[in-house]
Formats: structure tokens, C-alpha cells, sequence
């Protein structure tokens, strides 16, 4: 019976060209195979996202009047409302971890060199998005502390010389943080971000299965591979099964709190501070003097942060092998500098 619908489908649809290339498609196995592992976990996390994201849109309404109210009413009346919710909370943060950690693998393993640089570039605009994913949806439940913390965020770009107050009140829907940039970024959160996401995603993935997996050891004689299915899949598999129990662990035993609803009258509560990944940005600007040079302080951090991301945007263009081989130290080394700074600077704005 299975093969009776298995040929009607493949009449039509020419299913055996994909099940060939599954069946000889293979995946490099050598010391760095653990990393190869976090792009999965980046879709899988994605994809919770999407799901628990659908889930909290029926009752959610957002609104200056009704945000805050419609996610009490999800996490308190709601049947496991409060469980949906914390997951796609912490889903959101361990996506963006995981795709922080897939992003130096590629870098230390130097896997955005010819011919995939397509490919880092695609993933680093998907890291991009998913930052600002979690920006937009950071203000959503409309309590004090996103309030003040997305008045900040916002504040930064109008320090922008010239256009910086104009682009400012564009993301804002005006000159404050309102019930506008409430809906706006609801707006950006739930329909243009995923549809941007989904596109630059598919075309991430296509390029993996048409170039395949970067081999550190390519040149060794000696290269091992596994079949990409089923041994890589079921492996990719298992690992979801367990980032989900540890995702159930986090939500169950510390749920995200709602606080406060947001007040633009009442004053900032103390030692506000933006999420986690954007913790090092922060605490970095509080290190630069009011003025260098020429330019306002703040400024000039902002003008430091676009031109490294930059670079690092760009490096599949400039990091090209040297004359011994893959290896290129003096990139090694900037990439270890950026991995300390940022830990550093993260815990020190957590902690300090």
C-alpha cells in the first residue's frame, strides 16, 4: 500500500530525484562535528518560536490599553497560558544564543571562505533579525521595564547626527514611546519580521544542501563522513527532543514575570538595562567620555559598533587563505578578542 501511494506521488512529482540525493548525501565527521549541530538547533528553536507565537496571538490584543491586560489574562486565565508564554520567551533567548555559538563555529572553522560566502552572509542578516526580533518583541507585554528599556534602545538612534532624530520618531511613531511604537512594533513582530525571516532562512538552507557542509579537514587524506540521512537526522532529531526538555525545565521552574504596567509618567525604575545581547553594546557605551574629538560620545560608540559589524559582515571578502593554507592567525585572534570582549562586557553589565 505505501509503495502504491509512494508511486502515485512520484509520477508527478519525481520524488525519487530527492530521496537519491538524501540517500548520498553525506556530512563530514571529524573533531569540530559537535558544532555542525547549532544550525539545527537554531531552526528548531525558530520554529517553537513561530508556534508558541500563533498560540499567544488568540488572545493576545495589542493596544496601550490592552497589551498588558490581554497578557495578564493569557498568563493567569488562560489554560497553560503562563507555560506558552515563558516558552516563547526563552526560546527567543536561546535562539539568539544559538545562533551567536553557530555563528564564531562557522568563524574559528572558517567556513564563510569560497564558495560560501553567500552562505555567511545570510546567516549573519538572520542573526540581525532575529536581534531585532527580539527587540520589537521585548515591548509587547507593555510593562515598565520593556517601557524604559525600549526608550533607551530608541534613544541611541537619535543620537545619529543629522537623520538620527527623523529615524528616531519613524520607529517610534513620534517623538515618545506611545501606544504607536506599541503598534508598530506589534506590527514588525508578527507579520514582516517572520516573512523576511522565513525568505533569507530558505535561502540560507538551499545553499547548504547545494554546496553541503564546510570540512575543516578537507585536505587531509584521511576524511570521514556520515549518511546526512537517517544517522545526521536522527541525530539533529535527538538534540531537539533534548533542547526541548531543557526549554520545558526553564519555563516550568523559572517562568518570565509580567511586573508593572508600563507608566510614561512615572519615573525610570533604577539599573534598567536592555536584554542580554545587547548587554555588551550597553555597558560599553558607559565607558566612552561624553565627547571624543569632534563627535558626541555616544556617538562615536554607535559609529565604532556598525563599522566592526561591518567588517565581520564582510570578511568572507577580506579573510582569504594565505599562502600556507587555511590558516590566518591574526583573524583567529580577532575572533577570540570579540568572543572575550563580549562575555566580559555581558557580565559585567549583568552583574556590575
Amino acid at each position: 500500500m505505501n509503495n502504491k501511494y509512494y508511486n502515485w506521488l512520484d509520477e508527478r512529482y519525481k520524488l525519487h530525484s530527492l530521496t537519491d540525493y538524501m540517500s548520498k548525501k553525506t556530512v563530514p565527521v571529524n573533531k569540530h562535528s559537535i558544532w555542525y549541530y547549532f544550525g539545527g538547533i537554531s531552526l528548531f528553536l525558530f520554529i517553537v518560536q513561530l508556534v508558541t507565537g500563533v498560540l499567544l496571538l488568540f488572545y493576545y490584543k495589542a493596544g496601550e490599553n490592552t497589551s498588558f491586560e490581554s497578557v495578564k489574562f493569557i498568563m493567569t486565565k488562560v489554560s497553560f497560558g503562563w507555560l506558552i508564554r515563558s516558552i516563547h520567551s526563552w526560546s527567543a533567548n536561546l535562539m539568539i544564543l544559538a545562533v551567536f555559538i553557530h555563528m564564531f563555529s562557522v568563524f574559528f572553522t572558517k567556513a564563510y571562505r569560497k564558495p560560501r560566502e553567500l552562505t555567511w552572509i545570510s546567516g549573519f542578516i538572520l542573526l540581525l533579525l532575529a536581534l531585532v526580533f527580539g527587540f520589537s518583541g521585548y515591548l509587547l507585554p507593555w510593562n515598565e521595564l520593556s517601557f524604559f528599556a525600549t526608550k533607551v534602545g530608541t534613544d541611541m538612534i537619535g543620537s545619529v547626527p543629522g537623520f538620527g532624530q527623523q529615524l528616531m520618531e519613524i520607529v517610534r511613531g513620534g517623538p515618545d514611546v506611545t501606544g504607536s511604537t506599541l503598534t508598530r512594533f506589534f506590527g514588525l513582530h508578527v507579520s514582516i519580521l517572520p516573512l523576511i525571516f522565513i525568505v533569507i532562512l530558505s535561502f540560507h538552507l538551499i545553499v547548504i544542501q547545494i554546496q553541503g557542509m564546510s570540512d575543516p579537514g578537507e585536505k587531509s587524506k584521511k576524511r570521514k563522513a556520515m549518511p546526512f540521512f537517517p544517522n545526521f537526522v536522527l541525530r539533529d532529531l535527538l538534540l531537539w527532543l533534548v533542547v526541548l526538555n531543557i526549554l520545558a525545565i526553564l519555563a516550568v521552574f523559572f517562568p518570565m514575570e509580567l511586573g508593572k504596567k508600563a507608566d510614561a509618567f512615572a519615573s525610570a525604575p533604577a539599573g534598567i538595562k536592555p536584554e542580554w545581547y545587547f548587554l555588551f553594546m550597553f555597558q560599553t557605551l558607559k565607558y566612552i567620555p561624553s565627547q571624543v574629538l569632534f563627535l558626541e560620545g555616544e556617538f562615536f560608540g554607535i559609529l565604532m559598533f556598525s563599522l566592526a559589524g561591518l567588517l565581520w559582515f564582510l570578511i568572507p571578502f577580506w579573510d582569504i587563505k594565505t599562502k600556507n593554507g587555511y590558516h590566518n592567525r591574526f583573524v583567529n585572534i580577532i575572533g577570540l578578542t570579540v568572543v572575550i570582549f563580549i562575555i566580559i562586557m555581558t557580565i559585567i553589565g549583568h552583574f556590575i
